[in-house]
């Protein structure tokens, strides 16, 4: 059938709306952003850095077709403080935040902190959490205060509940257990869906935030978004659904991860099936290192020294996975340094909002990310900060570490079965490392590299009268207020 030139005429004016249309929606529209952030995973705890004994194949994917960051850095080396740097872009210091927040903490996240979703949501961005949040329990922390449209989730870590360790022989019904930790809530927007979340329903935590987050995919991928997977394992207690309890054949924490990697590997498929992988940003990280305490239920940070709540690599050093197929490039590696805090001036720029008006200290990292030509780190210096003390300070090479103290197990092996071990109180002298050479920070070369050690503790001084130091019992200007609860705020209550 011969069509007539009025015909064709039409016909290729439709066609040239169309594709005319198809291609501004792709300029217009913004990246999806999907943030996965682990909780007490080691450096060496996936394949894509080391981990041998059990299978993580959607990771290794990941790791195959986007980018590793091998010297990426936390703010500190515990779980509330790591995550207001991450959702800020600012020193966790800065913000007031220093520790892990208890079930009976009145503080959270100052609601006037911008965050990541809160930038998203000037772009009309439909934001969402699942997992835990542990930056304030109360409504005005929550996440729905804090620019997420929806959270589902554990408020705080899932040991903090009257089954933990310490209360090991006590009788079920011992009202001591209960003095410290109440029961476990599960929290969905802003009320208590669950007051008890038992063991049984610990075993189905990763699941449940994995379904969540594939579901928001669907229904949301007609619009740019934002997803926040802060998983609330392999945090202790560890526990594993029935599909992957005794699978890995390395125990209860291969099981952990196994599931964690099978979780993940939901979400990147739901991406691929609504055909957004061409525009979504998938970062992979981890709060802090490993809980080496707990032995064979914890992960490992080899071949960097000492592990969580300290301020050597092995507990502010976190595996790192940045994917975006066809947008950075497959099976590289990142060297520079680079941090937690640079990731929400990075969506900043990639989705083409202002940066907030009061001071941030993270950095945009994309030309990192996208492997530019000549894209070095942006970070001069990096203070590594633990509760209020500048313990430690580095540049792209050199680390120089000032006394403190901090507790390790000196090489003694960790707990087994969930139950963890003491660990022992160490002082760490004033020593320099040269980090290029010396990954495991052993060798103190203070005494050789003098100019080194003048320029960090120069640099020091600098960041000692911003932020503070109480090592040296010096106050910082540029500390802001933390988050309170009012005598008139509306408290969560199950």
């Amino acid at each position: 059938m011969r069509l007539s030139r009025r015909s064709i005429i039409v016909l290729i004016s439709f066609a040239c709306v169309y594709y005319s249309n198809t291609l501004t929606a792709q300029i217009e529209r913004p990246p999806n952003i999907v943030l996965i952030f682990i909780d007490d995973m080691g450096y060496a705890d996936i394949g894509p850095f080391g981990a041998r004994d059990y299978p993580t194949p959607n990771l290794d994917r990941m790791a195959t077709e986007g980018r590793r960051f091998t010297d990426f850095m936390v703010s500190a080396p515990v779980c509330s403080a790591s995550r207001a740097a991450l959702m800020t872009g600012t020193f966790h210091i800065r913000l007031g935040v220093n520790g892990a927040y208890s079930p009976k903490a009145k503080d959270g996240l100052n609601p006037s902190e911008v965050t990541i979703a809160e930038l998203c949501k000037q772009k009309g961005y439909a934001t969402a959490i699942y997992g835990k949040w542990h930056l304030g329990h109360h409504p005005k922390f929550l996440p729905t205060s804090q620019g997420f449209d929806e959270y589902h989730g554990i408020p705080y870590s899932n040991d903090m509940w009257p089954w933990h360790p310490r209360y090991e022989g006590l009788a079920a019904d011992d009202p001591k257990r209960r003095e410290v930790y109440p029961d476990l809530p599960l929290v969905e927007n802003d009320r208590v869906v669950d007051a008890n979340v038992t063991g049984e329903d610990q075993k189905y935590l990763t699941r449940w935030a994995s379904e969540r987050a594939v579901d928001f995919i669907e229904r949301k991928h007609n619009q740019p978004f934002f997803l926040y997977l802060p998983y609330s394992m392999v945090h202790v207690p560890l526990f594993a659904s029935d599909a992957f309890l005794g699978k890995s054949g390395a125990g209860l924490f291969g099981d952990v991860v196994m599931e964690l990697d099978h979780g993940i590997g939901t979400v990147i498929a739901a991406l691929r099936e609504n055909d957004l992988e061409d525009n979504t940003l998938v970062i992979f990280t981890s709060d802090n290192g490993p809980w080496v305490g707990y032995g064979d239920h914890a992960g490992s940070a080899e071949p960097y020294r000492e592990s969580k709540q300290t301020s050597f690599d092995g507990g502010v050093r976190v595996p790192t996975l940045f994917w975006w197929p066809g947008r950075i490039p497959a099976n590289t590696n990142c060297d520079e340094l680079a941090s937690t805090i640079d990731v929400l001036p990075t969506v900043a720029r990639l989705i083409g909002v202002d940066l907030p008006q009061h001071k941030i200290d993270g950095k945009d990292i994309s030309g990192l990310v996208f492997a530019e030509k000549g894209a070095r780190s942006p970070h001069e210096f990096f203070p590594h900060y633990h509760h209020g003390e500048l313990q430690a300070i580095r540049n792209d090479r050199w680390k120089l570490v000032f006394p403190h103290s901090y507790r390790s197990l000196n090489g003694r092996p960790g707990g087994t079965s969930g139950l963890p071990v003491k660990y022992d109180s160490n002082m760490a002298e004033l020593a320099l490392y040269d980090r290029a050479n010396d990954p495991g920070e052993e060798l103190n070369v203070i005494d050789q590299y003098p100019e080194v050690y003048a320029e960090l503790l120069k640099a020091a001084k600098i960041f000692r009268k911003e932020l503070g130091d109480k090592l040296t019992k010096t106050t910082g200007t540029g500390i802001r207020s933390v988050g309170k609860l009012g005598p008139n705020d509306k408290q969560l209550t199950w």
